[in-house]
């Protein structure tokens, strides 16, 4: 593993069209420096980053992902894009999070056209924050194999997800303080969100973790780094659905 002074991060940057990308422009231009870990991908708006290219750039070996708009209230579209960006980028710090990535490699920024300071300043708390956590899965103890296998259950789950956010999880008005408020601390809340996505992106896991050959809940428990009580508890859930049949002590799955 490389040291701490050699290794350089890969950050995947998706900054929309109008605002964030003209204020890495401005940057450029100013001569404004901060490091080179940035790989862009100009977006028409910051609401067009879908749930899944966030999970797909870790997937893929990015060390973190930035995602840039215009300030609320300044979108171009709607006018409210910048809030699906803002809705998104809660869902994937929950679902990493939850698959034991660090959430602070995902870091969501409001920078207009005319703030290349701002872009600078961002990017280089970022690269601090990654030189402090270290590549994917250094800080979270994750092999590669496990980080492949939880970042690929999250992306199984994303076409669910959009159709429940659209129906369960959107706000009647939407600001920036009521996202805070739903996302934070809200046990309503947090007890549909753990219904509706977490126990499915567990169970994900699980039968992801499972298929290839039987084996007892506490292997599983054991693979998933997973208390035995939620690993058994969510079997009986994929057992009463067909998933998984339990003979004895060995969890087969049966369907996908």
């Amino acid at each position: 593993m490389a040291s701490p002074s050699q290794f350089q991060p890969i950050v995947v940057g998706f900054l929309c069209n109008w605002c964030c990308y003209g204020g890495a422009d401005l940057a450029g231009v100013s001569r404004f420096q901060y490091p080179s870990h940035l790989r862009v991908i100009r977006q028409m708006c910051s609401g067009r980053v879908d749930l899944e290219y966030i999970l797909r750039s870790f997937i893929k070996g990015a060390d973190g992902v930035f995602v840039g708009g215009c300030h609320l209230g300044d979108c171009h579209y709607n006018p409210e894009g910048n809030y699906d960006a803002l809705g998104n980028s809660m869902i994937a710090k929950r679902m990493l999070a939850h698959i034991g990535i660090n959430p602070d490699r995902l870091r969501l920024e409001w920078v207009s056209a005319g703030e290349g300071n701002r872009f600078a300043e961002t990017q280089t708390q970022i690269a601090d924050v990654m030189k402090r956590l270290g590549p994917l899965g250094s800080s979270e103890g994750l092999s590669s194999d496990e980080l492949q296998a939880g970042l690929q259950a999250a992306i199984d789950l994303v076409p669910y997800i959009k159709l429940v956010e659209r129906e369960r999880f959107r706000l009647p008005v939407r600001t920036e303080e009521n996202y805070h408020k739903q996302y934070s601390g809200n046990a309503e809340f947090d007890a549909l969100f753990r219904e509706m996505v977490l126990d499915k992106l567990s169970m994900g896991q699980i039968v992801g973790h499972a298929r290839a050959r039987p084996m007892a809940a506490e292997q599983i428990a054991a693979g998933l780094r997973m208390p035995l009580p939620e690993v058994s508890r969510l079997l009986d859930v994929l057992a009463q659905r067909g998933v998984v049949t339990v003979e004895g002590e060995q969890v087969q799955v049966v369907a996908i």
